[in-house]
């Protein structure tokens, strides 16, 4: 399936990375001297990170293998199945350039995030968040739900059948085509 979402991610213009080494998360451990031999993952998952558009625009960084950077995710679990991305767990440094982006410009990420092609496949942005706005910044802040964010993911449900379907990359690809404004977004924040 990796290698079916690289060919459609290249024929769509959708600057992600489908390797099929690299993208899927590794499910087993070395159980053979540990006493749990409960496997390391109960769940399928891949990640494909945003790799920039054209390489000469500027427009995005590479995140070769970093799983806390920006791009896209697929989870396949029983009960759980959803294909998403944004950025996970990222680093203080990117995290603190973010708030200051919405602070600077609030209404690029807004509108983003609002776009209704987007707010109706994905929904409101997900993601641990502050219990209240980081030092520094006004609670009072127009966007402090933004500033609060602690990682800033979005994701869409998908049925079983929709996962075993045999257009599931197509779907996939589908999701993240309407996500690229956000993921180059997310990218270029350093």
């Amino acid at each position: 399936m990796i290698s079916g979402l690289g060919v459609r991610f290249e024929a769509r213009g959708i600057p992600l990375r489908a390797d099929p080494t690299k993208s899927p998360f590794r499910i087993y451990r070395d159980v053979r001297f540990s006493k749990d031999k409960s496997p390391y993952k109960t769940n399928l998952g891949a990640s494909f990170p945003w790799v920039g558009d054209d390489p000469g625009d500027g427009g995005g960084r590479s995140h070769s293998s970093n799983v806390h950077s920006s791009g896209g995710y697929f989870h396949l679990s029983p009960g759980e199945i959803f294909v998403g991305g944004g950025i996970w767990h990222p680093e203080k440094a990117w995290l603190d350039a973010f708030r200051r982006r919405v602070v600077d410009e609030p209404g690029r990420i807004r509108e983003l995030i609002d776009e209704p092609r987007f707010r109706s496949t994905f929904g409101p942005l997900g993601g641990d968040e502050l219990r209240r706005v980081p030092t520094g910044f006004s609670p009072e802040h127009p966007e402090a739900d933004l500033l609060r964010k602690k990682d800033v993911t979005f994701g869409r449900r998908l049925s079983d059948r929709e996962a075993m379907s045999p257009a599931l990359p197509d779907l996939i690809a589908d999701t993240f085509e309407v996500a690229m404004p956000v993921m180059r977004y997310l990218a270029t924040v350093s």
